[in-house]
């Protein structure tokens, strides 16, 4: 076999064993590094583990020590905090080398973690502070105001409804979020606009809705939502880039109950279609 490149042997080993990711860049850059670095880091091993020559390590442990050695000591701390790099390490020796390896790695990086004074102790991670704003109490969490609206039209005698699909597999209503200090209203009338096209007349208000979701970086939020009766143009629908919906169309109101709907989106559909019946 010929001699490869470095490149190409993490290049070889990404697609055996992290199949999909096409962006090796990182990977590289800390593996250029523990080649550059290994004397040093080897020293530094042989200092916080002297009964342990460096060539009687076990390979796996040997290299999990150069890695996180390197991140811990000479990686951008930004990039890879101290005790991200530290408990990486630990995961990838637990994971590839023997049953102490875990306890063998952490016990070699503490200690120089200690005597590096113990960089980011008291910062708070990542992960605690998602895992706070998760559980941060209903009163507290922060609002987010949205608009959405059953928009119809009429066309050749009959009244159509104009429908969002999402991902999920369901027919739903075009809604979107309203900036701040943004009247509702027009809000609404902008966000069905980018949505699916149509330039809307709010007519009136069916009805108002509540509820929690989780965002991964923002925590739980409030979305409180105003949804109309809109009036709008019978014209081809064109379907937005807002993401999460994959299909628009105009469906007769007789076809509409017939729909795959969520629970709470099915009664203001409904109020909808008795609204317009009695107009019509």
């Amino acid at each position: 076999m010929p001699d490869l490149t470095m490149d190409e042997v993490v290049s070889r080993n990404t697609e055996e064993f992290a199949p999909g990711v096409s962006d090796t860049s990182f990977t590289k850059k800390i593996v250029d590094g523990v080649l550059t670095k290994r004397a040093d880091l080897d020293s530094i091993i042989e200092k916080a583990a002297p009964e342990w020559p460096v060539a009687k390590i076990a390979i796996v442990d040997r290299n999990v020590l150069r890695v996180g050695l390197y991140e811990l000591l000479f990686a951008d701390k930004k990039e890879v905090p101290a005790k991200v790099a530290i408990n990486e390490a630990i995961e990838l020796a637990k994971t590839f080398g023997g049953e102490t390896s875990g306890k063998f790695v952490n016990g070699v990086l503490g200690a120089v973690y200690k005597e590096m004074g113990e960089p980011g102790k008291d910062e708070i991670s990542p992960r605690k502070v998602r895992e706070a704003k998760m559980n941060i109490p209903f009163e507290e969490m922060p609002i987010k105001v949205l608009g959405g609206a059953v928009v119809y039209s009429k066309h050749e005698n009959e009244v159509y409804l104009a429908l969002v699909h999402d991902v999920f597999g369901h027919w739903t209503l075009s809604k979107g979020g309203v900036l701040p200090d943004v009247d509702v209203k027009i809000g609404t009338t902008a966000k069905i606009k980018e949505e699916i096209g149509l330039d809307i007349n709010i007519e009136e208000e069916l009805a108002k809705n509540e509820y929690v979701a989780s965002h991964p970086e923002e925590g739980k939020i409030r979305k409180q939502v105003t949804y109309f009766l809109a009036s709008g143009p019978y014209q081809d629908l064109k379907l937005g880039d807002s993401g999460g919906l994959d299909d628009a169309k105009w469906f007769k109101l007789q076809d509409i109950l017939t729909l795959n709907f969520y629970s709470d989106i099915l009664p203001i559909v409904t109020k909808a279609i008795q609204i317009l019946l009695k107009k019509s």
